[in-house]
């Protein structure tokens, strides 16, 4: 008999709309960034290294099927009647021409297998045309919008180049909830700047929002980034975690977020050879049992010091 966890999990919340497991599959459908090209900016977030969270299987030379093709090849070998989402991850993926962005998406739909789609994107990069085709699609099969928000503050924001404020994100969230789209936000903990305290008020400013799932994840410096040279320059602006002082911290951020949100996941996993720190040497489930074991130390669970924001 499985032990009930202190705060809700992507597994309750995918069971909801899907009987048997169900595998995401990250694909990189070959798109940029509007503050990589020029539109809002060049050279992308500072922390940013999209070789960080790409598996081998995707590749943006390769097409949308194949890439989904090999990722199911992958996984049904342990679970052959597992089923699939769809994860366009790599950069802003409602970036582009509309039409070109809804045939990829179609493409990957026709994938056998696959029985819906997350889509990744920025807060300033989903007009109401391509809302509108997701919310009609919603209606027929499972869809989420998923928002890189990083932070609730637009110090930081602009300090690591985001190209967007909190308020975008915060319209860009209101706008696809009100769709009947499945919302999802992501947010990382430690970026330079922030104090402890001002981490823990993203939980009561995220938790406003009517958003499903949050990802979080700690601050890492990755090789090749523009925050890795800063880093080098002025170490002293940055605090790296070590793993129980980030454990304590996701302890205290899930005690303030909303009941009901899906907490989907605490840490990244980075290539040992892009990263530079914190290097922990844990592999994901290895990390979440360490916050299941403190959350049972503390007594504690998800909301227990929710309060909602006033005003």
């Amino acid at each position: 008999m499985e032990t009930k966890k202190a705060y809700r999990d992507l597994a309750v919340f995918l069971g909801r709309f899907f009987e048997g497991k169900v595998q995401k599959i990250s694909i990189n459908a070959g798109f940029s960034c509007p503050n990589r090209d020029g539109t809002k900016g060049w050279g992308g977030c500072t922390y940013c290294n999209n070789q960080t969270f790409s598996p081998d299987y995707c590749q943006r030379e390769k097409s949308v099927t194949q890439q989904l093709t090999e990722g199911i090849r992958f996984f049904s070998r342990k679970y052959p009647t597992m089923r699939y989402l769809a994860y366009f991850q790599s950069y802003t993926n409602t970036y582009g021409e509309t039409e070109q962005l809804i045939a990829k998406y179609e493409e990957a739909l026709r994938v056998e297998g696959v029985v819906g789609l997350i889509v990744g994107t920025r807060p300033d990069c989903m007009p109401d045309k391509l809302l509108d085709y997701f919310a009609e699609l919603a209606r027929k099969q499972f869809v989420m919008v998923e928002y890189g928000v990083e932070s609730t503050l637009d110090r930081t924001l602009q300090r690591i180049n985001r190209g967007h404020t909190y308020a975008e994100a915060e319209e860009a969230i209101r706008r696809t909830a009100a769709q009947g789209i499945h919302t999802g936000a992501h947010l990382i903990l430690g970026l330079p700047g922030e104090t402890r305290e001002e981490i823990l008020q993203h939980a009561t400013r995220i938790s406003s929002l009517p958003l499903e799932t949050l990802k979080l994840h700690q601050l890492q410096l990755i090789r090749n980034t523009r925050m890795a040279k800063e880093y080098e320059s002025n170490p002293d602006d940055f605090h790296l975690y070590d793993v129980d002082e980030y454990v304590e911290l996701v302890v205290d951020f899930v005690e303030r977020i909303r009941p009901q949100l899906v907490v989907e996941r605490f840490v990244s996993q980075s290539p040992k050879e892009l990263l530079i720190a914190p290097d922990w040497g844990l592999k994901n489930y290895e990390f979440v049992s360490k916050v299941d074991r403190r959350f049972a130390e503390r007594q504690t669970w998800q909301g227990r010091l929710y309060q909602e924001m006033q005003g």
